[in-house]
């Protein structure tokens, strides 16, 4: 288990920053390398050798395929890309996947593949990313190579965003990696950020993660139309902040360090379109797929087949990246149909539609995935999609509509919260109340939320199992 968050607030990351602050500029790197190293042993005591072993084994390919570029051994320097990508790949598979087909197989009846039954290591879908894209870059003469060893093993893994991302690109953290800037005003955002964040996961995420359970554990014939998209919605703001939290979260801490790191998230539940959806959610991952697999395929460079093709290799690979299930596939399925009926189809006549339009309809497809994201089980999800539509249930019933009484005020909050209205609002407001009244909500925020972890159950991030 990771650090618990309220260890982690009050002990180990004060420690880190004072540890961090007083070291010489040119230590700082180690002093980050080191503290990450035991942030992540902490949780992951054996798996530490899998991030000491990947460390080692892409600085090494990086600075090969940096050598045979010079010397101007193309093949050489593919090898080294490619061995390197098969490595990270390899690594994913082994822990990720490997029990998900031996436990296909069996069901199939060809059990040859023994299931291990192996923890999968913390944030093993993110930094093998960010690893995999350092070579990549190098190659490409995108950034040039890390010789300084624990220069790069501070960037694979930095503490802040080791374990639920953004993914951060190296050519993105280069220039910080070897200069940053530092200063109150920053810092100051920082904890602002992280104490947003901290928020968002806390006092949002968790309490419509508690209503998201109460509809889940249902069995179906006890739900009730409306119950299940309430149910659904809860699940949509959990999700959303939870994973928004722990990116605010990096964000601040990020900052606190000296670093920017790349937004994820852009007020994803405003979007007019699933195809703009998608450039507001987990951006730094769909950026990823889109450098890294959609444009080195041809992207819609080469006619409208193969841009169909290619789109489906990215959304199949963005299914299975999310989880070891067959519910993820099918989610990355739905999603690559309704980005293909939007280019083909769609996109003309939604561009005639009025924006309420456009909202409901998204949230309407987006709750729908999040309905096959959440629920492993198909006969499960079978039976909740049903309800949903209103197939052989009622509309509503007291269950129903206590729930809507007792999570209206959070619902009008997190609505509130998952739209610019709220930073709008803000903006609008007179300068010096908004220097006293900022500090004021920042320490109320951090003290209910201190609250709330004292007295509640642990609550990893959703993505933490990714």
């Amino acid at each position: 288990m990771i650090f618990s968050t309220t260890f982690f607030l009050f002990c180990y990351l004060p420690v880190v920053l004072l540890l961090y602050y007083i070291a010489p500029l040119k230590l700082r790197n180690l002093v980050l390398l080191l503290v990450s190293l035991i942030f992540y042993a902490w949780g992951e005591p054996v798996y530490i050798l899998i991030m000491l072993l990947s460390i080692l084994i892409d600085y090494t390919h990086g600075i090969l395929v940096a050598h045979f570029k010079r010397e101007g051994a193309a093949s050489k320097a593919k090898a080294a890309v490619a061995s390197s990508v098969i490595f990270n790949l390899l690594l994913l598979f082994f822990f990720k996947y490997w029990d998900f087909i031996a436990g296909t197989l069996a069901a199939a009846g060809a059990g040859f593949m023994p299931i291990l039954g192996l923890e999968l290591p913390i944030g093993i879908s993110f930094f093998t990313f960010q690893t995999m894209s350092y070579t990549i870059d190098v190659y490409r003469e995108e950034t040039g190579v890390q010789k300084n060893p624990v220069t790069f093993g501070a960037f694979v893994v930095m503490f802040p965003q080791l374990i639920a991302g953004p993914i951060i690109k190296y050519k993105e953290v280069a220039k910080q990696l070897e200069t940053r800037t530092y200063g109150f005003e920053r810092f100051a955002s920082g904890i602002t950020r992280f104490v947003c964040g901290l928020c968002k996961k806390v006092l949002l995420a968790n309490n419509f993660g508690l209503l998201w359970e109460t509809f889940y554990d249902m069995n179906a014939n006890d739900l009730t139309a409306l119950g299940s998209w309430l149910g659904i919605a809860a699940f949509s703001l959990q999700l959303y902040f939870d994973f928004s939290g722990y990116s605010d979260m990096a964000i601040g801490l990020g900052r606190m360090l000296g670093f920017e790191f790349p937004e994820n998230f852009n007020y994803p539940y405003i979007a007019k379109s699933v195809t703009d959806f998608w450039r507001r959610w987990h951006i730094s991952l769909t950026t990823w797929f889109r450098d890294y697999l959609y444009i080195p395929l041809g992207g819609n460079r080469k006619g409208k087949a193969n841009t169909i093709r290619n789109l489906m290799l990215v959304w199949l690979a963005t299914g299975i990246w999310h989880g070891a299930s067959w519910n993820f596939v099918a989610w990355g399925a739905y999603y690559f149909l309704l980005i293909v009926l939007e280019r083909e189809f769609l996109s003309k006549v939604l561009k005639k539609m009025p924006a309420v339009f456009l909202h409901v309809y998204v949230m309407l497809v987006v709750m729908i995935g999040w309905a096959v994201f959440a629920v492993e089980d198909f006969k499960q999800l079978g039976s909740y999609l049903k309800v949903m539509f209103g197939i052989g249930t009622a509309l509503y019933d007291n269950v129903f509509i206590y729930q809507c009484k007792g999570y209206a005020i959070l619902f009008i909050i997190g609505i509130f919260a998952a739209t610019p209205a709220g930073s709008a609002v803000w903006k609008k407001l007179p300068v010096g109340f908004c220097r006293v009244a900022g500090p004021v909500l920042m320490l109320t925020g951090l003290l209910l939320s201190a609250a709330y972890l004292i007295d509640g159950s642990y609550n990893p991030f959703i993505y933490f199992r990714f």
